[in-house]
């Protein structure tokens, strides 16, 4: 039986079948091959012992993000964990190039998560994965999704790779704070659905020698630092761009307490609002105006009680939402945290549902 009014998590991940190629790409950055899995990889929740594989040869963690109906809701069934938001795991379509391509895998994946959430959609729903490289197919994707299959919003892991020469030797970045995604915002703002920017593993060219994060910096890699320090340059080029003045009733969602934005926006507010800035600067407002009007974030494996009021105290309750982060993070420890959270009574509530339930047009009673 499902439980009522549990905790609603909104950043859980889950891969298709056929995204098992390209997700092995970034895999060995976070997991390594199950002959030499070690107790390093015992921070994702997979119910399995990473040594032992489970049938077939898929590594654990990968065998966690293909199930949904097996083990994950179990977990949840006894946790009271009441309903979780699914999309592609990251990169996802994102870390894809050839524009054809990713606009095949998101479709393909779109499919197949559709399909899935309809087979238990009292405790399942889910977010559309997007090819950025051209905003009116990005838009038009969405449209189809929301519209056709019921899905509740987009999840876009950071930037876009694109090839920058004829020959596709040479990959960029595309970031969606361009003009040229006018026309995806515009969808977005017309849909009333929200995007959930999300970190991914660096582009190729970062991992070279004396690069960002090249052989001697590969530490960095991952929800430990570089995951936020490379979308928090995304949320705020997003931010001070003028996207929100244009498409102001567009909403972003961003996990982990918001990747860091939340502790530095005095300062950041500080500089931004200085006259030589106001005079130049694309944006009408400051950071913490679109925090408080355009932003939401998430507590998805970040389960810090201090960070957590704090966002609260900075943004308002109504901005702050309830996730796990699963399969990266545990279930049972994002639920055994949330229940010593000493927040008053309605705020614990805005946060484990009520705020997700509004934000994302919920098939649940409030």
């Amino acid at each position: 039986m499902s439980p009522r009014k549990g905790t609603i998590a909104i950043e859980e991940a889950v891969l298709n079948p056929e995204g098992i190629a390209w997700h092995s790409q970034t895999a060995a950055f976070f997991a390594p091959p199950p002959q030499q899995a070690t107790a390093a990889f015992s921070g994702a929740d997979t119910g399995t012992s990473a040594t032992a594989p489970p049938s077939g040869g898929a590594h654990a963690l990968t065998a966690a993000l293909l199930d949904i109906h097996g083990e994950r809701l179990a977990r949840m069934d006894a946790t009271g964990v009441e309903y979780m938001l699914l999309s592609l795991t990251s990169g996802g379509p994102q870390a894809e190039a050839d524009p054809d391509r990713a606009a095949a895998m998101a479709s393909t994946a779109n499919d197949w998560l559709a399909a899935e959430v309809a087979k238990n959609p009292s405790r399942f729903g889910a977010l559309a994965s997007l090819a950025m490289h051209d905003a009116h197919v990005a838009a038009a994707e969405l449209r189809r999704c929301v519209r056709d299959l019921g899905m509740l919003g987009a999840i876009v892991n950071d930037y876009q790779d694109v090839y920058e020469d004829e020959a596709r030797t040479v990959v960029g970045k595309a970031y969606y704070d361009d003009p040229k995604y006018h026309p995806f915002w515009a969808a977005v703002e017309e849909l009333g659905v929200p995007v959930y920017l999300h970190p991914r593993y660096p582009a190729k060219a970062d991992l070279a020698p004396g690069a960002r994060y090249g052989p001697s910096k590969r530490q960095l890699l991952g929800a430990a630092v570089q995951f936020h320090l490379d979308l928090s340059y995304h949320v705020y080029a997003l931010c001070s761009s003028g996207i929100f003045d244009r498409y102001p009733k567009v909403q972003v969602v961003i996990g982990h307490l918001g990747e860091g934005i939340p502790f530095n926006l005095w300062r950041a507010d500080h500089w931004y609002n200085k006259p030589v800035k106001k005079k130049t600067r694309p944006s009408k407002e400051d950071y913490s105006y679109y925090f408080k009007h355009n932003i939401s974030i998430t507590t998805s494996g970040n389960f810090s009680t201090r960070g957590l009021k704090f966002c609260i105290e900075q943004l308002g309750v109504d901005r702050c939402l309830y996730s796990i982060d699963y399969p990266y993070d545990t279930i049972e420890e994002a639920q055994e945290w949330w229940k010593t959270v000493d927040l008053p009574d309605d705020q614990k509530e805005a946060v484990a549902r009520a705020n997700a339930i509004k934000l994302f047009k919920l098939p649940l009673e409030l």
